[in-house]
């Protein structure tokens, strides 16, 4: 008997669905649920609430936590042009949930975040769902290793059709704006992977003029001017690549001597101004700082994820929460499944539910980030491996 179980179901009838959903994750497991999470998506917002509460019925006493999306990631395979329910549940002896929900608050010229557990000792990894219009994902957390130190979080930036239709679960309570999650602690062997998808095009690159997010110099050369170079100098189907998306990736470790894949921090490049030669991207970069564009594509999503399971240093992997991009998916592949494919081959018989967000959470070189075109994992072992 499992630990961990996982079940999808798909239907019109979302209630249904996430009753048969939950049925299916609990099926394998040795004892009773301490945490279920569900995640569903379709058409009708207000179908939303109903099923979350069909779905905390099945769950019986578990802590439910979980919210609407774009798509979603359950037995195997990935949904995202149908209305369906996924469900994930695990048992965790010895663990500590401590479930939040967070609200924004206005304070003069500022927003104060309020509603996180109180740090403790023994506290593992923190699971944080959210809704990108009401809540200020990005500065909470950017700077949550600041209140949280050492606190690594995981998930996913929720969705509906349209704006005001997203739906956050916790507790049997479901809401329409704001933040909620788990944080996760005592006896729990629990380990995050990031994988961004991106492989380095050009050379590495010094910033010599910036304001916030809008880069004006690059090694000295106009910024606008320096990406064209750097362009043009490409194979004709990697110019192909980075005309579909250009991204830019910000140097982790200033001080290494070469920067390759998976050393930079990966940021869209969001605007270009061709009378000052300026481009803007998706974070504010300091002068001095190293950056090198990138480029996405189905290949180095492929082998980026591939590459960092097969290196992966938890066995076995008994379950896991998979927080996959929006614009991954049958955006990118030839279908929805491949990222659970991809873990179903790493991990094996393990749990896998999850996702497809409008942004993903993760932790990368030691601090948390909001990420795009990502796979954010979070993966438990058995109590008492070393991870």
């Amino acid at each position: 008997m499992a630990r961990f179980g996982d079940g999808l179901a798909l239907g019109p009838d979302l209630c249904e669905a996430a009753a048969s959903a939950v049925e299916q994750a609990l099926a394998p497991l040795s004892a009773a649920p301490d945490l279920v999470c569900v995640f569903m998506t379709g058409d009708d917002p207000d179908a939303f609430e109903a099923a979350a509460l069909a779905a905390a019925r099945a769950a019986g006493p578990a802590v439910l936590l979980g919210c609407s999306a774009s798509g979603v990631i359950g037995a195997g395979r990935g949904v995202e042009d149908a209305g369906a329910v996924s469900a994930w549940a695990a048992v965790l002896p010895g663990a500590r949930l401590d479930p939040f929900r967070l609200e924004t608050l206005k304070a003069d010229d500022r927003l104060i975040v309020v509603g996180m557990p109180e740090a403790q000792d023994d506290d593992v990894v923190g699971v944080l769902l959210t809704d990108p219009y009401t809540f200020p994902v990005d500065a909470f957390v950017e700077r949550s290793d600041d209140a949280l130190p050492g606190l690594p979080l995981v998930g996913g930036l929720a969705e509906g059709r349209e704006r005001g239709d997203a739906r956050l679960f916790v507790g049997g309570e479901v809401y329409q704006d704001g933040a909620v999650g788990i944080v996760i602690g005592g006896s729990v062997a629990a380990a995050t992977v990031v994988s961004q998808g991106a492989r380095p095009i050009g050379p590495d690159m010094v910033v010599t003029r910036a304001d916030e997010n809008v880069l004006y110099e690059l090694a000295g050369v106009p910024a606008l001017e320096k990406l064209e170079q750097i362009v043009l100098e490409l194979p004709e189907d990697e110019q192909e690549l980075a005309g579909r998306g250009l991204l830019i990736g910000v140097a982790m470790d200033e001080y290494a001597d070469e920067h390759e894949h998976g050393d930079f921090l990966v940021r869209g490049v969001v605007g270009a101004d061709t009378d000052s030669g300026a481009i803007a991207i998706g974070d504010v970069v300091d002068v001095g700082r190293t950056v090198r564009f990138q480029v996405r594509d189905a290949g180095a999503a492929d082998e980026d994820l591939a590459a960092l399971l097969d290196r992966f240093d938890m066995a076995p992997v008994e379950g896991a929460l998979l927080f996959s991009c929006n614009g991954r998916g049958q955006a990118m592949f030839p279908d929805s499944d491949h990222d659970a494919r991809v873990l179903d081959r790493a991990f094996g018989p393990a749990g896998v539910g999850g996702f497809f967000g409008a942004g993903e959470i993760g932790p990368v070189a030691g601090r948390n980030h909001v990420h795009g075109f990502t796979a954010s994992i979070l993966a438990f072992g058995r109590a008492g491996d070393s991870v």
